[in-house]
């Protein structure tokens, strides 16, 4: 079974994918039910359908490829109920030799880019002719020709359809040579925005300043006090964002915009407001610049509240230091205190984390209320708070960049990157997504693990476990990329009449505005069999980087709530029941212990996630461990892995470059390593590699291949750079150097300064046990039965 083929038609990755027919038999898996979900995966072949889609009138369930069609009474049996449905006239033409789209076998996965403006179901299509329908002799292209009706409403009664709004927080502390930097990125993005896109701009220090974008006398602004705390209900009364009610009690439109303008109509003010920002004047000496972070993403919160633009929006926070003042404060201001450790963390001794951390929750709940994403570009030799903040953009779905400087390359490509217009030039983003998923009756969902917020709704399908965001069967996305990943869970029903070999459906319904603010919605759905008590179809079925990648999510979650060395006893306790479980061996012989090739890496990825940044922490910032696993959390299983166990390319004379063992006896004086591990590539090379580059000995027209070898992995490292989002940080290094402890301290350290023979390799200097006594330790306990 090729699970990669299976991905790239269903954009799904399952753990297991044959389910056991009882409950005891679930729990001895020990790795859960799940499947990692890519909701806007790029496919192959996606067929377009510009109609709404057809719901089964009692579960919900859209129609799909495994209804059952009686065409001459116009009726379909949904299989997730067995519910009957009969077919709107529109459907009337339809038959055996020409069915719709969402009907054809090979189209598990389909999108429906539908007319009606936050329409969740309509009419379908009208029939007449090829349109949503597909013979077995007609091409495709007629239905997928479409052209999204205009959605949206218009801005101040202009008749300007709206896009997406855009809300600039700059930090005004910023030193005056970065400022500057980051003012001619920021007027760049300003450059390629659709003239349709809203936009708005909040500058702070120890005030924060929300500009008026629609008064063109001169640069005005509304002041709010970095020390205190401002609610939605003030942010919209300072700023005059009041509503006028209509007959029926609803919320009309908002007297003031002038604070939130398309760009067509500010352009000029607001690139002049940009130009007149200027770093703020130094402190006193032995202390921290005073900067309200925390107010500043608040009042920008209360702004887009205050406009109603509930249909996608984005916070975009770019700062340079920590909050010292006001809700949200990471540091006070002295020089003598310390930014907070993981040890200050884990001892209670960080102050402001607690309160902040919660200041920050209740933000994220108004992002979730009001659609909005919070982006935070943090480029500081110092941490700024992002481990408070994380629950905010998590949540939101939001980016995070971490970096040194508003000059480098790593913020100019990330930034730009998020600012790609399609050919229709609209921007490549998507807002307001909500995830759905219908089941059959004998499986229930637990809950989710990624970017995203339980609405608590819910139904027949819902279980009684929870994990993560769970209690639900609709999740809230502040945004979804085609890179997005999402770990759902499940359980069995209370059924006790499951059949061996039968079949059982899951539905995953994504809704979202694209860029044009046009409401899609993509629905995959799939089937699975149920397998009996020892059936081979479910060791057959086990797919061991999706097992990894799970386990990776399910224990950052525990780390949230445990500390790290509870969490390793954990893994370690979960992976020897899994090698007790499907190991063959015989009791109390560990060398009799083996491991099948489908179970045989897990392990190993076991190994390097008990020892990854994720859960040793040692020599990591909170704001980077937040970092890390914010990226994670979100990342696919192919990422994932990277992430938890890099990948190492050997670049030598002998020929072409060949995958290597992540261990420290694959550094050789002859040869380059290529070191990839998402966050950073390393380019490392050998020490007689090294000396010969000094001597220039690649400059020699007589030495083209040297010239070469060190081409290769340079072009190799660019490709991996340019792309991921975030840009990792790309290092090059000699053996021996500094900077060759990025590689070493990710390596299997099998020799080390303990080792009796080292063979001339190198040595790694560490008490951590290598791969291979970490083997042996899980054969013996595992046989022990």
């Amino acid at each position: 079974m090729d699970f990669n083929e299976l991905e790239a038609m269903e954009g799904l990755r399952w753990s297991w994918h044959s389910w056991p027919v009882s409950k005891p038999e679930v729990a001895s898996l020990v790795i859960p039910l799940s499947i990692m979900c890519t909701p806007l995966t790029q496919l192959n072949e996606l067929p377009i359908l510009p109609y709404d889609p057809l719901n089964c009138s009692q579960c919900s369930a859209v129609l799909n490829p495994y209804v059952r069609v009686d065409y001459p009474t116009k009726i379909w049996v949904c299989p997730f109920c067995n519910g009957k449905n009969r077919f709107p006239e529109s459907y009337i033409h339809i038959n055996e030799n020409n069915i719709p789209a969402e009907l054809f076998p090979t189209y598990c996965t389909v999108e429906y880019h539908l007319n009606k403006r936050g329409s969740d179901q309509g009419s379908a299509p009208s029939m007449n002719g090829a349109l949503g329908l597909r013979s077995n002799s007609s091409s495709f292209t007629s239905m997928s020709a479409y052209f999204g009706s205009s959605s949206g409403s218009d801005w101040a009664g202009s008749g300007l359809v709206v896009g997406p709004a855009i809300v600039f927080v700059v930090d005004a502390c910023t030193p005056e040579e970065e400022l500057e930097m980051l003012k001619s990125e920021l007027l760049h993005v300003i450059t390629r925005l659709p003239e349709n896109a809203l936009v708005g701009l909040v500058v702070f220090d120890s005030m924060v300043r929300v500009y008026d974008l629609g008064f063109s006398e001169c640069l005005r602004v509304v002041l709010f006090n970095g020390q205190r705390e401002v609610s939605s209900e003030q942010t919209k009364q300072l700023l005059g964002l009041y509503h006028t009610t209509q007959s029926l009690g609803k919320s009309s439109a908002v007297q003031r915009k002038d604070f939130l303008l398309p760009v067509s109509q500010c352009e000029f003010n607001i690139t002049s407001a940009i130009e007149d920002i200027h770093s703020s004047p130094q402190v006193m000496r032995g202390h921290r610049p005073l900067r309200s972070t925390g107010v500043a993403i608040s009042v920008a919160v209360g702004l887009l509240e205050g406009c109603l633009v509930n249909t996608g929006s984005r916070v975009m926070v770019f700062t340079s230091g920590p909050a010292t003042i006001g809700p949200g404060i990471i540091v006070n201001s002295d020089f003598g205190n310390a930014i907070r450790t993981h040890r200050d963390l884990n001892n209670g001794y960080a102050a402001y984390y607690r309160k902040s951390s919660e200041f920050y929750k209740q933000i994220s709940q108004r992002l979730s209320d009001s659609s909005i994403i919070l982006d935070l570009f943090d480029c500081s030799l110092d941490q700024v708070g992002a481990a408070e903040i994380k629950v905010a953009i998590e949540s939101s779905g939001g980016f995070m960049m971490l970096g040194e400087s508003f000059a480098s390359e790593r913020f100019r490509k990330c930034l730009r990157q998020m600012f790609d217009r399609d050919d229709s030039g609209n921007l490549k983003m998507c807002f307001d997504a909500t995830i759905e998923i219908v089941t059959t009756k004998d499986v229930k969902i637990s809950g989710a693990l990624g970017p995203c917020t339980s609405m608590r709704k819910m139904n027949n399908s819902v279980g009684n476990k929870e994990i993560g965001e769970g209690g639900t069967y609709i999740w809230k996305l502040g945004t979804v990329t085609s890179k997005t990943c999402i770990a759902f869970f499940f359980e069995l029903g209370d059924e006790h009449n499951i059949q061996s070999s039968s079949v059982f459906f899951i539905q995953f319904i994504t809704r979202y505005r694209y860029g044009n603010m046009g409401i899609r919605k993509r629905v995959t759905t799939v089937s699975r069999r149920w397998a009996g008590k020892h059936s081979p179809d479910i060791a057959a079925g086990f797919d061991q980087e999706v097992a990894a990648s799970v386990m990776a999510r399910l224990a950052i979650h525990r780390t949230e709530r445990s500390y790290a060395h509870d969490v390793v006893r954990w893994l370690d306790k979960m992976l020897i029941r899994f090698a007790s479980k499907f190991g063959d061996y015989v009791p109390e012989d560990p060398s009799s212990f083996r491991l099948s090739s489908n179970f045989s890496l897990y392990p190993q990825f076991m190994y390097y996630l008990r020892r990854s940044q994720f859960i040793d922490v040692f020599n990591s910032t909170p704001d980077e461990t937040a970092y890390f696993r914010l990226m994670l959390n979100r990342e696919g299983v192919v990422n994932s892995l990277i992430m938890v166990q890099p990948t190492l390319f050997q670049y030598s004379f002998d020929g072409p470059p060949i995958p290597v063992l992540l261990d420290v006896c694959s550094i050789s004086p002859d040869v380059i390593l290529l070191f990839d591990s998402f966050f950073y590539v390393v380019i490392h090379y050998g020490s007689k590699i090294a000396q010969w580059r000094k001597l220039g000995y690649d400059k020699d027209p007589s030495h083209e291949n040297f010239r070469k070898l060190l081409e290769a992995p340079d072009l190799d490292a660019e490709q991996l750079v340019s792309e991921r989002v975030p840009v990792p940080k790309l290092i090059k290094c000699d053996q021996h150097s500094s900077q060759a402890r990025f590689l070493l301290a990710k390596l299997n350290p099998s020799v080390t300064q303990n080792s009796t023979y080292t063979d001339g390799s190198d040595i790694i200097f560490t008490d951590d046990v290598s791969l291979q006594v970490f083997i042996e330790h899980l054969q013996e306990l595992a046989v022990q039965g």
